[in-house]
């Protein structure tokens, strides 16, 4: 019995919780050197990710993006029965001049926002409208996914 018990012990590994914690330390700081700006004032921002709103009405989904400072050109839409794609890129204009730095908290690059849908609609039937860097769509739905109410008669 003894002679298991030992066999047992040897075989466990030893658990060190600090070893741990510094390597999820490290993974951290690489992430945060990644997204926060440096020592020299050089920002390294994440990707611009514009906001999307999304309303579901009895025959149609209306979908809202917020492109500002963009234009209609810097888009690409994309709509299949399920799913709504949106790429697009935001162009940095600043033009540094002499020796000052620039410190800038905009979000510029490409970004692509791929958005289900919650029910099918008719692809070909959409409405889009672009306007004051506000992208609006309007998503007919197919007509086996559009409420109807029928009244019941009782007898």
């Amino acid at each position: 019995m003894a002679l298991l018990q030992r066999s047992s012990l040897e075989n466990l590994s030893h658990w060190e919780p600090f070893r741990e914690i510094e390597s999820l330390q490290r993974e951290m700081n690489r992430l945060f050197d990644r997204l926060l700006p440096d020592g020299n004032g050089e920002g390294r921002s994440p990707a611009f990710i514009p906001a999307a709103e999304i309303e579901e009405a009895n025959d149609a989904i209306h979908l809202k993006l917020e492109a500002p400072g963009m234009e209609a050109k810097d888009l690409e839409v994309e709509v299949t029965e399920t799913l709504v794609s949106i790429k697009g890129e935001r162009k940095s204009e600043s033009k540094t001049e002499g020796k000052g730095v620039m410190r800038t908290e905009f979000h510029y690059g490409k970004f692509e926002r791929r958005i289900s849908l919650p029910a099918h609609v008719q692809p070909d039937k959409v409405q889009a409208e672009f306007k004051n860097g506000m992208l609006s769509l309007t998503l007919p739905k197919a007509e086996s996914e559009q409420r109807k109410t029928v009244k019941v008669k009782l007898d």
